[in-house]
């Protein structure tokens, strides 16, 4: 009986963190409404792109670090087809700090509660950062490494996806 508990245990853990996420398969989709409530992000509708998606908060202190490292990518390749979606996991009551934040900011920007993307596994850690390239298919897996991403780590991972048409 002990082992059957484990094993449901383990399963569990498994689909609520996000380890059914295998790099090089089709990412799941992901959808979210921008602060301003008319700009729509689907990831389905993003294949040619090299997507980042990112997950923080304005009370993670790794967050608001790396989010300047994101902004200054994002600007120099967004020319070569980089797309960022940085989804606030604060509460919608703390939504005018959010603006306050990404107004910063010149990639898209959701609350949580205006994003759908459970097939990603429970967000448990902040940041959390997932790659997909142009083909659609997982490239960084958010729930493994290093939480905060830096530039050093966008240039290795993200350029060469960038390179490729």
């Amino acid at each position: 009986m002990n082992h059957l508990w484990t094993l449901a245990l383990l399963l569990f853990a498994g689909t609520a963190f996000g380890a059914e996420l295998a790099l090089g398969l089709a990412a799941p989709e992901v959808t979210a409404t921008g602060l301003d409530n008319a700009t729509v992000f689907r990831l389905s509708e993003k294949r040619g792109h090299v997507v980042i998606l990112n997950f923080w908060a304005t009370w993670c202190a790794p967050c608001k670090n790396e989010m300047p490292a994101l902004q200054t990518y994002f600007e120099q390749h967004k020319d070569q087809g980089l797309e960022v979606l940085a989804i606030s996991m604060d509460d919608a009551r703390e939504l005018e700090q959010v603006r306050k934040l990404a107004r910063s900011y010149s990639f898209a920007v959701a609350l949580k509660s205006q994003a759908s993307f459970k097939g990603l596994g429970r967000i448990w850690r902040m940041p959390s950062t997932f790659v997909i390239d142009r083909d659609g298919l997982l490239r960084k897996n958010g729930h493994e490494g290093d939480a905060e991403i830096t530039r050093e780590q966008l240039e290795a991972l993200v350029d060469p996806l960038l390179a490729r048409p």
